[in-house]
């Protein structure tokens, strides 16, 4: 029987989490937040707050995948923790729309910055993300291994990118906005309204995890890249932002549309802004390789359940990877980008994703209750899992509240999970 390859050491995990949280989100998310809290410093006191909650969950996350090394992640902690329902859904909403939503989006923003950089018309939008799909499904169809050699090149050029606006945020001389000290007086609410759009930009270390079983001494150097990676875009993260109001000030930063691009033209005139394009689409290519990668895990763990096509159990006998959920996944997110439906999608079920979030950390107190504690654990037990799932649940009560209407279509495709659960579980 063919099984998965340890060929992922500390560095590929590691950059698996960064490239997995970093996609295109801290090149617009900043501005939101400005929006939302109009003061330097709570918007550096809220990137910190949601930082610590991204370290809490990378912490959390560390332990159970150090209970449970194995392809699938959150889908197998929730199987086992809450039951194989909850955990079908999750994977189900994973697959019918998060992560293909996901790819879907991400390519066509990988395609519009890489013609606008070239001088190419618009039009080519659509086929040039189609061609990203196809390449990344390609490479990631022949192995793990250079899957990870391509996710590691392009998640050290992002951070390169990242590095470039940083130092031209923080070394410009004058005129430069001083960062004024934090306001008190500013609600509460405010931030809590800004934690929102910030919890989404740190989100994704979770998918590292997906991929335990490719990971060489997983239950050591899964939780070691966890919270290295996850450290390490909190870090970049919050220098983005001081380089971001230090050239552009609390007002110009609320107003932008493209703050990262607004910030390097200032500081570097046209060429800063040809750059700042190239490290987005830089970002955004390897960000698609990242998802593509990871999820065709949690569609073999699911057929290995008996609880989707058999085929998508079966490994490759000479590239050891799930290559028929990997042709499934690239399929059906070729299928989503041509519909153009994608945007959409992404939007009603966003919040499903913080909902199995929340339920993946509050599995670890069933985990700590039926096993003894492991060598790996989560500083601050029970108090630091708790802050996360109630983080978590904010998030999507914060994301319903918002739109109803979104909110409830989404429900309603996570719902349609349990017919087809039902029928796969009534199968022979």
């Amino acid at each position: 029987m063919t099984t998965y390859a340890r060929r992922l050491g500390l560095f590929s995990g590691t950059m698996a989490v960064v490239g997995g949280i970093i996609g295109g989100g801290i090149f617009r998310t900043p501005a939101t937040v400005a929006e939302r809290l109009r003061s330097p410093g709570l918007v550096l006191l809220a990137w910190v707050i949601g930082g610590i909650v991204a370290l809490i969950g990378a912490f959390c996350f560390g332990e159970l995948g150090q209970r449970r090394p194995r392809a699938g992640g959150g889908y197998v902690y929730l199987r086992e923790t809450f039951g194989a329902l909850p955990a079908f859904l999750y994977g189900w909403t994973l697959v019918l729309v998060i992560a293909t939503g996901a790819i879907a989006a991400v390519a066509v923003t990988f395609a519009d910055y890489a013609l606008a950089l070239f001088g190419l018309p618009h039009r080519f939008s659509v086929p040039l993300a189609v061609a990203a799909i196809v390449f990344h499904t390609a490479i990631n169809y022949v192995g793990v291994r250079p899957a990870a050699i391509t996710q590691n090149i392009f998640t050290v050029l992002k951070l390169v990118a990242l590095a470039m606006l940083i130092g031209a945020g923080l070394t410009r001389t004058a005129p430069y906005r001083p960062l004024p000290s934090l306001t008190v007086a500013s609600p509460v609410g405010a931030i809590g309204a800004a934690l929102v759009p910030i919890l989404f930009t740190y989100g994704g270390w979770q998918q590292t995890n997906f991929i335990a079983e490719e990971i060489v001494d997983p239950e050591r150097n899964l939780p070691r890249a966890l919270v290295l990676g996850v450290a390490i875009v909190v870090a970049a993260y919050l220098l983005t932002n001081v380089a971001y109001l230090r050239v552009l000030g609390i007002e110009r930063l609320s107003a932008s549309t493209a703050p990262a691009a607004d910030t390097m033209r200032a500081v570097l005139g046209p060429v800063g802004g040809t750059i700042i394009a190239a490290g987005i689409a830089i970002s955004t290519f390897g960000f698609l390789n990242l998802v593509i990668l990871v999820t065709p895990r949690v569609l073999q763990a699911m057929a290995a359940d008996g609880v989707f096509f058999r085929r998508f159990a079966v490994l490759h006998p000479q590239y050891q990877t799930p290559t028929a959920a990997i042709v499934a996944l690239g399929v059906f997110a070729v299928a989503l980008t041509l519909t153009g439906t994608f945007g959409q999608l992404v939007d009603y079920v966003t919040f499903g994703d913080w909902i199995f979030f929340g339920l993946c950390v509050a599995g670890l107190f069933i985990y700590r209750a039926r096993e003894p504690v492991t060598a790996f654990r989560v500083p601050g037990y029970p108090v630091s899992p708790a802050l996360f799932v109630l983080a978590a649940a904010y998030v999507v009560f914060s994301a319903v509240a918002s739109n109803p209407k979104n909110a409830a279509i989404g429900a309603g495709l996570i719902a349609l999970g349990i017919p087809a659960f039902l029928y796969w579980r009534s199968r022979p």
